[in-house]
């Protein structure tokens, strides 16, 4: 046991890339003028979350992927000393409290994907960042909601520097009908039973038709990746509308034998994608009503309104 405590304490993963830089056409017009990572649910712009997942993992150096009208991002990671100097005037203990986040320990960094190649391209422009470090990569629209102690990530990250593996993903079960919607893996053998699943896989189909899905097991986007990616991504065949995708990436890796392996979420955890407004919605009722302060307040209206 002292072998794989020790091996997991000489590798830390302290980096993140948080991918920002998609358009949001999905949403317009509310997304014309800001990122879709910016879009409040409940109390907080959607990519806060995403950091504060980060931050809890022991992440301590990020790198946003962005875009184009992406600057409202980088302001408000930063710090805002007047802000809080009147915050702290007045007296207002708990919006404070709320900008604590600006506050962080973990440092900031940006680059810019100026045109839409995809996610896999995206990444690529990480590698500078990360060096010969493994890292974990999130997209900035999809927040993991969780009552658990241990958070997804560090279940990942564990299990990542346990066994070695070139790239960890997160993924969760999705009805049958809905595998066309998402990259779906294939197993390497029989599952292992109980919530706390991990497994290795052999293949990876992004969207594949639901009558040839090898499993509904859906890649989440969260990865830990070591820097095999970046040879990986060279290699990589742009796909549908010519971009290129993580997905096809992690296919590259497969075929050069190396190894892939996948956490499911458990039970207390939930996805949230943050790309379309039916999606958008359902997140912001669901952060809104289990809001601490006025969580209470909303689901009494919603009842009221349900019985309209």
């Amino acid at each position: 046991m002292r072998t794989a405590a020790h091996h997991m304490t000489g590798t830390p993963i302290r980096k993140a890339v948080i991918l920002v830089a998609g358009l949001g056409t999905r949403l317009l017009p509310l997304t014309k003028s800001q990122p879709k990572e910016m879009l409040p649910v409940g109390r907080k712009p959607a990519v806060q979350y995403v950091v504060e997942e980060m931050e809890a993992a022991g992440i301590e150096h990020i790198l946003f992927v962005t875009g184009r009208k992406k600057t409202s991002i980088e302001d408000h990671f930063d710090p805002d000393p007047d802000l809080e100097r009147r915050l702290v005037e007045s007296g207002n203990v708990e919006l404070q409290r709320e900008l604590a986040y600006a506050r962080s320990t973990m440092t900031f960094y940006y680059t810019r994907q100026s045109t839409q190649t995809g996610p896999a391209d995206a990444v690529r422009l990480a590698q500078e960042f990360v060096g010969d470090e493994p890292f974990v990569v999130a997209f900035g629209d999809t927040i993991i909601k969780s009552d658990g102690r241990v958070n997804l990530l560090r279940r990942m990250m564990v299990s990542h520097l346990m066994n070695g593996t070139a790239c960890t993903m997160a993924v969760e079960r999705v009805p049958p009908e809905d595998v066309y919607k998402y990259g779906i893996v294939k197993p390497k053998g029989p599952l292992p039973p109980g919530d706390a699943m991990q497994f290795e896989i052999e293949d990876v189909v992004e969207k594949p038709d639901p009558a040839s899905a090898p499993s509904n097991l859906a890649i989440v986007p969260r990865y830990i990746f070591d820097r095999s990616i970046f040879e990986a991504i060279r290699l990589t065949l742009p796909g549908k509308s010519g971009e290129l995708w993580l997905t096809d990436s992690i296919g590259v890796l497969l075929k050069q034998g190396r190894s892939a392996r996948c956490v499911l979420l458990n039970e207390t955890e939930r996805r949230y994608d943050i790309g379309s407004f039916e999606t958008y919605f359902k997140a912001f009722v669901d952060f809104a009503i289990s809001d601490e302060k006025y969580g209470y307040l909303l689901r009494q209206y919603l009842e009221q309104k349900a019985l309209e």
